[in-house]
């Protein structure tokens, strides 16, 4: 058997274990937790799509207006990009941010009783909602699997969710 200094208790360079990270005042019982189902959390993902476009045909509403009143052309290069990046900014905003608010969720998630957490089932940061967010965008590239892993993991979290440490619990 081979000795490892680094494993060594008594030497002050050795990795800390685990243990000396766990914070026994913030021990939740994640036991009895009931995890999203697929298809609530599908069922959410329509509801916040029916809102999200129904958010982006306002803004390419009010867009469209102050284009014709500043006299610009809409079918030119400039003006595409720019409602392009304003509809990626709209839908980050209402993801990241509803997510990370004190309601946990979207409309879509609210809708269903649907909550987002962090492993440990506390509240997320604006920065992981965001890293969830764009996580997505992994999910769907690889054929959707992302998302059709997720009833098969044993915590229900889909590729996005395994990335950013998140639950999507009822």
């Amino acid at each position: 058997m081979a000795y490892d200094a680094f494993e060594d208790d008594n030497n002050p360079y050795a990795a800390p274990r685990t243990s000396e990270f766990n914070d026994p005042s913030d021990d939740r019982d994640l036991r009895d937790v009931k995890y999203g189902s697929f298809l609530g959390r599908f069922a959410a993902a329509f509801i916040d799509g029916i809102v999200t476009n129904l958010l982006g045909m306002a803004l390419g509403f009010v867009t469209g207006i102050a284009m014709v009143g500043a006299d610009v052309d809409p079918s030119e290069g400039g003006p595409q990009v720019l409602l392009t990046i304003m509809g990626i900014l709209m839908a980050w905003i209402y993801s990241a941010g509803l997510e990370s608010s004190s309601y946990q969720a979207t409309l879509g998630k609210m809708a269903l009783g649907l909550k987002v957490t962090d492993l440990q089932g506390r509240k997320v940061s604006f920065g992981k909602a965001t890293g969830r967010h764009f996580g997505k965008i992994i999910s769907a590239i690889i054929l959707l699997i992302g998302f059709l892993m997720q009833p098969f993991t044993e915590k229900k979290q889909a590729l996005h969710d395994i990335m950013a440490g998140t639950l999507v619990v009822k």
